[in-house]
């Protein structure tokens, strides 16, 4: 053995094999579904967390402006705003909502908008953190208390532009669950759909016993009602409003 490989792989040997992608199950169309249960994560709080960025130009916006760069080349230095954390980068406001179902068949939301942020002390044991208007690195956050999972039925968790262009493509956000234990669990909005102002991204089916993270990624048109009868909630709804930030 050569001198060389003897130190190459001593030093090898000083670095983790693992990752954090290792503790990490990123439902996909292949692959939408994941039991809570069967991942030992169905008691404690449940922690869903959207967060989102603007989409970077780097390759689909720099591929277009070619032309442009041959005749001002300075411009290929400049570098690009990605994250959207101030109103005046980008006009666009994501909100996380639930729409819930308990076993008594009491239906209900919890959203940032009109105030409905619900409490995990007792029912709907969904309890949301409040309005994130600027796509700031913590997001925003709605807990399950799944110590009480017995009394849930399903659960429903859609993103929704509030009030502004519809801009889906524009952004790229990303959904994640984190269990009292076990893996966490991404849902990816990797679809486009430039005209959709909601979309249903994952639902959690407490069935015989058996709680079921399903992946769902469907974009509609419309706002909550819309969700609603696509998934035959029967709320009735009304226009909100937010306050000026």
């Amino acid at each position: 053995m050569a001198f060389w490989d003897g130190l190459l792989r001593g030093r090898a040997n000083q670095f983790d094999v693992g990752t954090a992608a290792a503790n990490t199950i990123s439902l996909t169309k292949r692959r939408p579904t994941v039991s809570l249960i069967e991942q030992g994560a169905a008691s404690g709080h449940l922690r869903v967390n959207l967060s989102w960025r603007m989409r970077t130009s780097d390759i689909e916006g720099r591929s277009r402006q070619s032309g442009q760069l041959l005749r001002r080349p300075l411009q290929l230095f400049k570098p690009e705003v990605v994250q959207a954390h101030t109103q005046g980068m980008v006009n666009v406001d994501l909100d996380l909502g639930c729409l819930y179902e308990l076993a008594d068949g009491t239906k209900g939301v919890v959203q940032p908008l009109g105030g409905f942020l619900g409490s995990t002390h007792e029912a709907p044991y969904v309890k949301g953190s409040g309005d994130d208007r600027f796509g700031s690195g913590s997001g925003e956050t709605i807990y399950v208390n799944l110590d009480h999972h017995e009394e849930i039925k399903r659960l429903l968790f859609f993103v929704y532009i509030y009030d502004q262009t519809p801009a889906f493509d524009r952004t790229h956000a990303l959904v994640t669950l984190y269990p009292s234990s076990g893996p966490r669990v991404e849902v990816e909005l990797d679809e486009r759909a430039p005209q959709a102002r909601s979309c249903a991204v994952f639902s959690l089916d407490n069935t015989k016993g058996n709680l079921v993270v399903r992946r769902e990624v469907k974009f509609v048109y419309g706002f909550q009602a819309e969700l609603d009868r696509l998934y035959g909630w029967g709320l009735q709804w009304g226009r909100g409003y937010k306050s000026k930030a």
